[in-house]
């Protein structure tokens, strides 16, 4: 796909690898809808840097992806503004540690619902005037761990491989004039307020015996929309984590 000239939504686009994916669009001519829950400020610093560096639209759009009818909302609100989104990126993400027997309903949902829901509902209400404008690309940010979980963030872990198994059945599902792929991160950034012994542990844990940045995952997202023969793939981006 010819990224310059097309519109995308960028959920959780103001902070970390969002951030990074819509700085990359941008510099390729897109237009963005900049996603955000909380972060309204940076949302709005990011969105006027967007317009200034590299002269694109760029608007942004606030919303709870928790909830189903604010998701829907903000997608009405995306295609008002913009006709069509020709790029979804599902980047945000609930991100909680969960102790096994501990772990409560809300807990459960909180995850469930922002990382595996939402995505869903964005794509259907999305994928019509993709459909009509002749091509699409979706794009969702899973997790390498979605494919080897642990103990600790069971929730997220299961939000994340059910996303893999959504990434799949949209490809077939909307094939061929919509193309969906999924990237799969791994330790790109480090938690907030790692020690340094954390962080070479983190390092250590992966064949390339370093850490990644948000860039690498941008990266890989323009490659995935630039890309035409690519549908339902699933591309890790850890540094080999994933087969370490």
């Amino acid at each position: 796909m010819e990224l310059r000239g097309k519109n995308a939504l960028v959920t959780g686009a103001a902070r970390r690898v969002g951030r990074a994916v819509a700085l990359a669009l941008a510099e390729r001519g897109v237009n963005l809808a900049v996603h955000c829950r909380r972060s309204v400020q940076e949302a709005r610093a990011l969105a006027r840097e967007l317009r200034a560096r590299f002269g694109v639209q760029a608007e942004v759009f606030k919303a709870g992806l928790e909830s189903v009818d604010e998701t829907e909302r903000m997608a009405a609100s995306v295609l008002k503004k913009f006709k069509v989104a020709h790029i979804l990126v599902n980047n945000a993400s609930v991100y909680e540690k969960n102790e096994f027997g501990r772990t409560s309903a809300a807990d459960w949902n909180k995850h469930l619902d922002a990382n595996l829901r939402a995505p869903f509902f964005l794509s259907q209400a999305l994928a019509p005037a993709m459909r009509r404008a002749g091509r699409g690309k979706i794009i969702n940010i899973a997790d390498w761990a979605g494919l080897r979980p642990q103990t600790d963030h069971i929730p997220y872990y299961a939000s994340k491989a059910g996303l893999l198994c959504l990434n799949t059945a949209l490809a077939k599902a909307l094939a061929p004039k919509i193309l969906v792929n999924a990237v799969l991160p791994g330790p790109v950034l480090l938690p907030e307020g790692s020690s340094r012994e954390k962080a070479r542990l983190i390092a250590r844990a992966t064949l390339l015996k370093r850490v990644g940045s948000p860039q690498d995952v941008a990266r890989a997202v323009v490659f995935l929309l630039e890309n035409d023969f690519i549908t339902g793939a699933a591309l890790p981006v850890d540094g080999g984590r994933l087969v370490a």
